[in-house]
């Protein structure tokens, strides 16, 4: 069987590798675990959106630093998603991921006692360096402890609707605990499950065989620091205390240039590397990358501005706007389910595409929305057709970047998948919550801190200027959704031109897997 890596590009595959003993115990379970723990992981980034107003309150947090309880957690782990994939290759998969568990929960557990915004914020980072350990090992932990063929195919189709899933389920989580209980327990959730999961994993994970080789700190460290402080810059030049000529916000552009450059120096040099730049060579893997990272630049906004636009503008309570991104997870495991079982008939190109182009309408449909507008249809159809168009992208992609990897670099092709949806989030919400800023701002001076202010409960210095700040603040959102349905059609050109991956063969279950790579 021989397998297209490019235009008039085919490989015939070599000799396998030795593969691990897939007669292993409990492939149910083995999949809940991983399944729950990347639920858990990814639904972070989110459960705090719909509480963003209360906590807002209880800490004193400024508008300007709000997002980084955020930023906080999705730039760690985006940043240290490399490391952690690194450290699952060369310590053992199983290891590293119990261990990254248990230091997100700790984590969870500190976010919950928070007492002021340096607290939360700091512990929202160590939550992200557990995510960061946990979540690429979670991945990989997929192809040591499934056969290749249906069952593998099977994991990660559940494995990306739960990616995928997982921002939304954050949202109705995160609106049911902080009405019924406090913001306090979207945090505090995590530590029975973090822990039940720690005790299931030993019992019936797999574990890969620890490869040699060191740990690129330097690297790490470089890129980490590159990231935050290109995304603190485009934070900073929404503040209008200080704006994209500030001395500071030049200062970071130029230090994240600087590193970022760096980070690519050390890594083409170091022996052992924690971002081979060979993966990259594929066409189709590195056209996955891409595309991930442009969709969680669109998506984590999205679920950021709409869990304020319905709170802030359509005053829902925490639960209602919790319980209104129910049908997004409804159709982003149809989707995935979808993707799964047209994986076999359809090139990773046309599925993909498909996905990417309803969630373009989706998302141009919501830069139409105003003050005026209703649940339905203003908000359900688009949702819904994003929702679905995600679940058809993510199987494809998922299925496409990590497909004929060397088994010893299993686990930081999988972090790199992550890192580029998780870096994508950071910089898309920076962006976007610019963008949004100075189109609110240039609309009505200080609307944003007015709204917000709303929204958590702060009578508005003159009421009889709401119906302007309302205007301006949804002027703001709109402008930040046509940017991101930009993004989405960026991610559909990229998928058509550098994905070029074939169908998965129907007897995939019966043969060997073809190296991509």
């Amino acid at each position: 069987m021989s397998t297209s890596t490019g235009i008039g590009d085919s490989v015939t595959p070599g000799p396998q590798p030795s593969q691990p003993d897939h007669g292993h115990r409990h492939l149910g379970i083995a999949l809940l675990v991983i399944a729950t723990a990347q639920l858990m992981i990814v639904l972070d980034g989110s459960i705090v959106n719909i509480a963003l107003p209360r906590i807002q309150e209880a800490l004193d947090f400024t508008p300007a630093n709000l997002t980084w309880v955020i930023n906080g957690y999705t730039l760690a782990f985006g940043g240290l998603l490399l490391l952690g994939g690194r450290a699952g290759d060369l310590f053992g998969r199983r290891r590293v991921f119990v261990f990254g568990i248990l230091l997100f929960t700790v984590a969870s557990l500190l976010c919950g006692l928070a007492t002021s915004e340096a607290f939360l914020i700091g512990a929202r980072v160590l939550q992200g360096v557990g995510a960061a350990v946990a979540a690429p090992t979670a991945l990989a932990l997929i192809t040591t402890t499934f056969p290749e063929g249906q069952p593998r195919n099977r994991a990660f189709a559940i494995y990306a609707a739960m990616s995928g899933a997982g921002a939304a389920v954050g949202l109705i989580a995160g609106g049911l605990l902080t009405d019924y209980l406090d913001w306090r327990w979207v945090f505090f959730v995590n530590v029975p499950i973090g822990l039940l999961l720690a005790f299931a994993a030993p019992r019936v994970l797999g574990e890969s065989e620890p490869e040699t080789g060191k740990i690129d700190y330097l690297g790490a460290l470089v890129g980490t620091v590159g990231l935050t402080s290109l995304v603190y810059g485009i934070t900073r030049a929404a503040n209008p205390e200080h704006g994209w000529d500030d001395t500071g916000t030049i200062s970071c552009f130029v230090i994240a240039v600087v590193l970022l450059v760096g980070f690519v120096l050390i890594e083409r040099r170091h022996v052992h590397p924690i971002m081979p730049l060979h993966l990259f060579a594929n066409r189709n893997r590195s056209g996955s990358y891409v595309v991930m990272l442009l969709v969680g630049a669109a998506l984590f906004s999205q679920f950021y501005f709409i869990s304020l636009f319905v709170q802030g503008i359509l005053q829902y309570s925490p639960v209602k706007a919790g319980l209104a991104f129910m049908p997004f997870t409804v159709g982003i495991v149809f989707g995935a389910g979808l993707a799964s079982q047209l994986a076999q008939r359809l090139a990773p190109r046309v599925l993909a595409g498909s996905g990417l182009a309803l969630a373009t309408v989706g998302m141009f449909m919501f830069s139409q929305l105003e003050p005026t507008s209703a649940y339905w249809p203003d908000l359900l159809v688009p949702m819904i057709f994003i929702s679905i168009g995600m679940g058809l992208v993510f199987v494809p992609m998922t299925l496409t970047a990590v497909a004929g990897v060397e088994r010893h670099e299993a686990g930081i092709a999988s972090a790199v998948l992550n890192t580029m949806q998780q870096v994508g989030g950071s910089l898309g919400l920076a962006a976007l919550a610019t963008i949004a800023a100075n189109a609110t701002n240039n609309a009505f001076q200080g609307a944003a801190e007015i709204a917000q202010g709303a929204a958590a409960g702060h009578a508005p210095p003159d009421p009889s200027v709401m119906p302007q700040v309302i205007g301006a603040v949804t002027d703001g959102y709109t402008n930040a959704f046509l940017v991101a349905a930009f993004m989405m059609i960026a991610a559909m050109v990229v998928t058509v031109v550098a994905v070029n991956a074939p169908k998965q063969s129907p007897d995939a279950e019966d043969q060997p897997a073809a190296h991509l790579g």
